[in-house]
């Protein structure tokens, strides 16, 4: 499986952006996806996930009622919606797949193993 994470840009505070996570490969839906973010010098950071089918989401509390996961395995794509953006919410946000789904995130990404990450995607936001 290879990702690509898409949709990143610089929006002004309180904007909206659109992450997406497109999958190339077989058996999609046999894969968990988690969203990270990382800024210069931090440790990567949870965002959400989503479970093989969609039905089970988990979010960091940083962005719980802003942020909405969803996915479609139809077409192979995980969308990351981001309202009420802050710019704390700066960083590059990384998608990630795992053949197991764990529950009751926040985790780290050296916590479980996650078997494909996309390449990362910019978010600026600015105030």
């Amino acid at each position: 499986v290879q990702l690509q994470a898409s949709g990143g840009g610089l929006v002004q505070a309180g904007g909206s952006l659109r992450l997406s996570c497109a999958a190339s490969g077989h058996a999609f839906s046999s894969y968990a996806i988690h969203w990270f973010r990382q800024v210069p010098e931090k440790e990567r950071e949870f965002v959400a996930s989503i479970d093989y089918g969609g039905e089970s989401r988990s979010y960091a509390d940083s962005v719980k009622g802003r942020f909405t996961l969803s996915r479609d395995n139809a077409k192979n794509t995980v969308s990351l919606q981001m309202s009420s953006l802050q710019p704390e919410d700066t960083a590059v946000y990384y998608c990630a797949a795992s053949i197991l789904y764990y529950r009751g995130g926040p985790y780290s990404h050296t916590d479980y193993p996650f078997e494909y990450w996309g390449q990362g995607t910019q978010v600026t936001v600015s105030s």
